[in-house]
């Protein structure tokens, strides 16, 4: 299969699977999840006009005063009825705008003997002053968070005050994850000579921590074909998405294509035009897209987080599962690339973005330092400090 550029990668993978079934949950299970459908206000908010500041609700027309105070209103309450002409309110923050007011004279402005107030300071600068209108923030029937953004604090907050105890969500994801190779033994455990410890899957784990997704480390499978079909197929019923790491190359021992070939999938594409990161493998296998990415460390941390994070957001349902690139400078100069566009591990020196020393692969002391991505499409030309760059934010 020829290379593909990473654009089109993503785009092929997301149509493999729409976004999964909706459920509503409770609000909290909401965060991190992206809205089903369009989530409409059931209020007004504020549902009265409501003061901003303490201090006294009065007449514009009536400055300086006098004005008789007539009561108070506080939040959740009210003063009960109209005010007459010459007369004014207690109020607080929150609190609803007696009917004959039409501003907020603050307490810093204002002096009051007994019941009689008066005006000190310059007053209300307009009528209206420190008077939140009903409906300022939002109506019933408004749109508050549209299909297909992303729910987080703020959006539950909003969605919490119109009127929401619960909001429309796609099912979380299984994400099953699978380690393949001989060299590998598990995190912790002694390695001699040849030997790994396995990173992979840990640092996999890790990176969807943050996400609304269900994941399972399935561990470590020798190089044996029966056996990676075999975990395939059983896999397969229980997985929304599949995540291989290794064994996606050409060589003798890299059986995960054969493997899957075996257990039934149908291989969409294999190779992506980036560095790192190239033999890249996206199919499906029963109702899971198998999402095979290399075996270097630093290739499946990149990878992951070109395909795998943004595969996720889209089964979840978002409206841009691929965020869009920040903009920075360069804080040194960058020779031009090849045939491949290349992401390079960076950081943030003096507000500008510079690579990390070291670009190996397998260099996970580099990538510990890197806070972002460089990216470099294929065949650009080369670029001194202080060029304008794309990069992608790591989390």
């Amino acid at each position: 299969m020829a290379l593909i550029p990473t654009a089109e990668a993503q785009a092929r993978m997301f149509a493999l699977k729409e976004a999964l079934p909706v459920e509503t949950v409770p609000l909290l299970d909401a965060r991190g999840r992206y809205a089903a459908g369009d989530i409409l206000s059931k209020r007004t908010q504020p549902a009265l006009d409501l003061s901003a500041m303490d201090g006294y609700a009065i007449r514009f027309a009536e400055r300086p005063g006098p004005w008789t105070v007539a009561g108070e209103s506080a939040a959740g309450g009210g003063l009960g009825r109209a005010l007459a002409p010459g007369e004014a309110a207690r109020i607080f923050t929150g609190a609803p705008v007696p009917e004959g007011a039409d501003s907020i004279l603050i307490q810093e402005e204002a002096g009051r003997d007994g019941d009689s107030l008066t005006m000190t300071g310059e007053g209300p600068p307009r009528i209206g002053a420190h008077i939140r209108r009903k409906g300022s923030d939002f109506a019933e029937g408004d749109i508050l968070i549209p299909a297909g953004a992303p729910i987080g604090a703020a959006a539950i907050a909003l969605a919490a005050s119109g009127g929401h105890g619960a909001l429309p969500v796609r099912r979380r994801p299984r994400v099953a994850i699978l380690s393949t190779g001989n060299e590998l033994v598990p995190a912790g455990e002694p390695t001699t000579g040849a030997l790994l410890p396995a990173s992979n899957g840990p640092m996999l784990a890790a990176l969807l921590a943050g996400t609304p997704a269900q994941v399972t480390d399935h561990g470590i499978i020798r190089d044996d074909l029966g056996l990676i079909s075999a975990a395939f197929a059983d896999l397969a019923g229980g997985a929304d998405i599949i995540v291989t790491t290794g064994g996606a190359s050409v060589g003798d021992h890299d059986l995960v294509l054969p493997a899957l070939e075996q257990a039934g999938a149908t291989i969409d594409f294999w190779k992506v035009r980036m560095k790192p990161g190239k033999p890249v493998m996206i199919g499906t296998l029963g109702g899971a897209i198998v999402l095979g990415l290399p075996g270097n460390p630093v290739s499946a941390f990149v990878t992951a987080t070109l395909f795998l994070k943004p595969l996720i957001a889209h089964l979840l349902g978002s409206a841009r599962p691929v965020p869009p690139p920040a903009a920075a400078r360069l804080g040194e100069a960058l020779p031009a690339t090849g045939g491949r566009a290349e992401y390079l591990r960076g950081k943030w020196s003096r507000g500008l973005a510079v690579p990390t020393a070291s670009q190996d692969s397998a260099g996970l002391a580099a990538l510990v330092e890197a806070e972002l991505l460089i990216v470099r499409e294929s065949d650009s030309p080369a670029l001194e400090a202080g060029a304008d760059v794309e990069i992608i934010p790591l989390a």
